[in-house]
């Protein structure tokens, strides 16, 4: 018999308060329920115990244009001329009166498509997410059951600057096989103008429980000038940002560079997606003959979805720096596939040549960029070091008409992967923090060729 699905229990409804008086409410919470039902069909509750997860959700207008395609600035929650301008776009494109702000109509309809483009009929996790009046306890059913923790969720939003509002709720995961006792997450929601958020933030590291661990789950552009930013990631064990979400990921990646380089203790969960390519192509090189032809590896090929190439950087990277290449030059070309070409001198002074191609596909899923295929070769036709390891969507396609998989003494890998999601990796990610050295490393090395091309 299939184990039930845990359910969530609203410990307490979304209630609004003042910025002074979340605490108060809290502990009035915990106070008010402190024994069993008179029924006994539910347990005691607990509160959270295990760490404070603060949650920076982009401004709703602003994701969903750059989601559609209608925006390429920073999700800053900022109504600037580009934003504007995207917006006359999108009610020009749709027949809606141009105004250049998110009217009512304007905000339904691009809920609409981006419920179509995500290919399901309702709007289910993608629009309770975006309910300010009613935060989504989806965080919390992905992280509670082993997690139970605060979440501080910070919404900025745009129109005229009012000041921030907070609300306070709790929600408690219900398991058949649980013990006698429920373990909850707390929730604290402020949402306000991104300035309001920056006046408040002194507040916010209060709100943060003391002498436990505490992560900063930015999922907007990270900027080191963000005056909130600095403030939070400066009292946070983890600062976790999302490369797959970055608009302009050559400029946002050399930005993540340069807050590895002031100490910032950075995780990126688009590079979680990436382990079981790593894994797999370590694994090819596991046989001692293999591993002695890794030196003669010059040609790299990677293929991922179009749209962010952030994965594949973040992937070259990674094999650069393990093999310790050194990047030389830095070239790219858009058309029907985005092709990135980089050079790179390894330590015995062979030339390395990579090629990134951004492959247009008909369904583009929730991760932007996902790798579909990588081969490693070598123009020593001797070398025993050919390599290629594919999705199981029919990554290798490409490869093979182009030869690369039918060639003599090739060794070929497929592998079975799923798409993960940024709440599913997050629950991973909270079992630990502080530095992360193959990452800053890869990312050292991608930054290196950005700055070779500039």
């Amino acid at each position: 018999m299939a184990p039930q699905a845990p359910t969530i229990f609203s410990l307490q409804a979304p209630k609004d308060i003042s910025l002074t008086e979340i605490e108060a409410e809290l502990n009035q919470i915990w106070q008010s329920y402190g024994i069993t039902g008179e029924d006994g069909a539910l347990p005691a509750a607990t509160r959270a115990t295990t760490f404070t997860l603060v949650v920076y959700e982009p401004e709703e207008t602003q994701y969903l244009l750059a989601t559609l395609g209608f925006y390429n600035g920073p999700l800053d929650g900022i109504l600037g001329p580009q934003m504007e301008a995207a917006l006359r776009q999108v009610q020009i494109k749709y027949s809606l009166p141009e105004t250049g702000i998110a009217t009512p109509e304007t905000l339904a309809l691009l809920r609409e498509e981006f419920t179509k483009r995500q290919g399901n009929g309702a709007s289910g996790d993608n629009g309770s997410s975006y309910n300010l009046n009613a935060p989504s306890p989806r965080i919390a059913d992905e992280i509670a059951l082993r997690n139970p923790c605060r979440i501080i969720a910070l919404f900025p939003i745009t129109g005229e600057d009012e000041g921030v509002k907070a609300q306070v709720s709790a929600y408690c995961p219900i398991q058949k096989q649980s013990s006698s006792t429920l373990i909850c997450c707390e929730y604290i929601t402020l949402s306000g103008t991104a300035a309001a958020l920056e006046r408040v933030g002194g507040m916010i590291p209060a709100l943060l429980i003391g002498g436990l661990p505490k992560f900063l789950w930015w999922k907007a552009t990270p900027d080191p000038n963000n005056t909130l930013f600095k403030r939070l990631s400066a009292v946070c064990n983890n600062v976790i940002v999302d490369s797959c979400r970055f608009n302009e990921p050559e400029s946002d990646l050399l930005r993540l560079q340069e807050l590895v380089e002031t100490g910032v203790p950075l995780a990126d969960l688009n590079w979680r997606r990436l382990s079981a390519w790593q894994e797999l192509t370590a694994e090819a090189y596991d046989a001692p003959h293999r591993r002695a032809a890794l030196k003669e590896i010059d040609r790299v090929t990677i293929d991922y979805e179009k749209g962010n190439p952030a994965q594949a950087l973040l992937f070259l990277g990674w094999l650069a720096s393990r093999l310790e290449w050194l990047p030389v030059s830095y070239q790219k070309e858009s058309g029907d596939y985005d092709i990135t070409r980089i050079r790179f001198l390894a330590k015995d002074q062979r030339q390395v040549e990579a090629e990134l191609a951004g492959v247009p596909v008909a369904d583009v899923g929730e991760i932007i960029g996902d790798l579909i295929a990588i081969r490693l070769s070598s123009t020593n036709t001797q070398a025993d070091c050919g390599t290629v390891i594919c999705s199981e969507t029919g990554g290798c396609m490409r490869m093979e008409t182009h030869g690369g998989a039918q060639a003599a003494g090739l060794f070929q890998q497929v592998s079975s992967l799923s798409e993960q999601k940024a709440e599913a990796l997050l629950s991973q990610q909270v079992q630990r923090w502080g530095r992360e050295s193959l990452f800053e490393e890869s990312l050292g090395v991608i930054a290196k060729t950005f700055k070779i091309g500039s």
